[in-house]
């Protein structure tokens, strides 16, 4: 649901009475194609353009009505329109003046007009390209929920090293300091053998002449290595691996396209950070990443490729703990009607041929062949890694460690939280080998989840139960 989004400017008004300034103020209502409506004062300005007559003198009063409407810079370009065609047809067709501000810091486009109804018509089809902009694939997403995988150093060596196998940079790095090493072994040679006799001699009677050259050192140059073109032929270069630093979980894509949208998707995730909690059992959670997977397309004509998540313990806490963001984002009206309809599917995405850098823009969908990269990853074992903190992430803007920018986060929980009545419980299932063997398996389960993987054995120890 998209809501209105324009405000009135400050509702002053001039003129050569002061007392019709009361009368200049005067409140619109405008629909939005969502049905909501939103009451706005237009303020109504008058100038006097003095003319000097032959008797004396009389003044000519004209009203002018402005408004302000909240688009947000990313937007602005649907508002001019290609060439500014699209701001130039509606100043033109109902005789007002739309001004678009320069500065990015700048949200709102003002509109200006001799009438109330001209503005008030203004800023309704302002408010149509919007819900028409915001809903098409025009406008990227600017923010999203994810949560940060990239804080485990660990992780991040083992992407990079995956990036340079499957491009090849370990190799081009050696071949490299190869041929730099024999260029500096020639060169000293070339010196030490600088000394080069040559003679010339010219025949009677014959324009030709004999060149004899003697102590000419041979020199065998090998072969520069040359760089295997399979990788680029498979349609695989750099710019479609994820950088490593920003490695992530996303649980959530957002369109926040003015500050005041941003605004609120600030508030939305601090307000609901005990749910998440709650949703966590107010314990450490931990993923593990194993083999590749295609999201889009088959391996040969791969879109996406990804690392599937599994959770330790597989009790569905952190999909509990997503949905809670999911729900309060959508019912803040911040989630897209089409976005709201995706199931969530965590993935860690490790190739996008999305994010390929092309020189020239194309229709056509890009792909990869990813076959021989899911033949030589495809049961790799990434490692377990806990979850630490939902963010709200910036896209196209990062911070001083190359992560996402950070608009605002919640934490999760990281230290262990086992209440007395569960110890009991653990105890008492330790030592009566009555319960049915299926019931203790189900309790064992439940354990393993309760008790991160590195504190298993010191908790248990502590305890004096067996390690299950």
């Amino acid at each position: 649901m998209t809501s209105m989004l324009w405000r009135p400017v400050s509702t002053t008004a001039t003129s050569s009475s002061p007392s019709l300034e009361a009368s200049n103020m005067k409140d619109v209502t405008v629909d939005s194609e969502d049905g909501v409506q939103v009451r706005a004062t237009i303020s109504a300005d008058f100038t006097n353009d003095e003319r000097r007559v032959t008797e004396g003198e009389s003044s000519c009063s004209v009203e002018k009505h402005s408004i302000s409407v909240e688009v947000g810079t990313s937007l602005f370009r649907f508002i001019k329109g290609k060439g500014g065609s699209t701001q130039q047809k509606i100043e033109e067709e109902l005789g007002v003046k739309i001004t678009i501000p320069t500065s990015k810091q700048d949200d709102f486009v003002t509109i200006e007009g001799t009438s109330v109804d001209s503005v008030t018509s203004a800023a309704e089809k302002i408010q149509a390209i919007i819900d028409e902009s915001v809903n098409s694939r025009n406008l990227d997403y600017s923010h999203f929920i994810s949560l940060p995988l990239a804080i485990h150093p660990e992780l991040v060596d083992k992407l990079i090293k995956f990036q340079n196998s499957i491009l090849g940079n370990e190799d081009a790095c050696v071949n490299e300091d190869e041929d730099t090493t024999e260029n500096k072994e020639v060169d000293q040679l070339s010196k030490e053998n600088a000394d080069v006799a040559v003679e010339l001699k010219v025949e009677d009677g014959s324009a030709a002449v004999k060149v004899n050259l003697t102590n000419i050192p041979l020199v065998s140059y090998a072969p520069k290595a040359s760089k295997s073109s399979t990788s680029s032929d498979l349609g695989i270069d750099k710019s479609i691996f994820i950088k490593p630093k920003t490695f992530h979980l996303t649980v959530l894509m957002l369109k926040l396209w003015n500050k005041d949208r941003v605004k609120r998707a600030t508030e939305v995730l601090q307000s609901i950070s005990t749910q998440v909690m709650e949703a966590l059992d107010n314990r450490p959670l931990s993923i593990r990443l194993k083999g590749l997977d295609c999201m889009k397309g088959s391996l040969a004509k791969a879109r996406v490729l990804y690392a599937p998540v599994e959770e330790i313990g597989s009790e569905g806490r952190l999909l509990r703990a997503c949905q809670v963001i999911i729900d309060a984002y959508t019912e803040a009206g911040l989630v897209l009607e089409n976005d709201a309809k995706q199931s969530l599917k965590l993935h860690a995405t490790v190739m996008n041929a999305r994010h390929r850098k092309r020189k020239t823009w194309t229709k056509k969908v890009d792909s990869f062949d990813a076959r021989g990269i899911f033949k030589q990853y495809g049961s790799e074992e990434w490692g377990e890694y806990l979850i630490r903190e939902a963010h709200l992430s910036q896209r196209f803007s990062f911070d001083e460690n190359g992560y996402y920018h950070c608009c605002t986060s919640i934490t999760f929980p990281e230290e262990m939280q086992i209440e007395m009545h569960e110890i009991i419980g653990l105890k008492a299932l330790s030592r009566d080998y009555k319960y049915p063997k299926k019931e203790r398996k189900k309790e064992r389960k439940k354990v393993n989840g309760i008790i991160h993987q590195r504190q298993r054995h010191t908790i248990l120890h502590h305890c004096h139960l067996p390690i299950l």
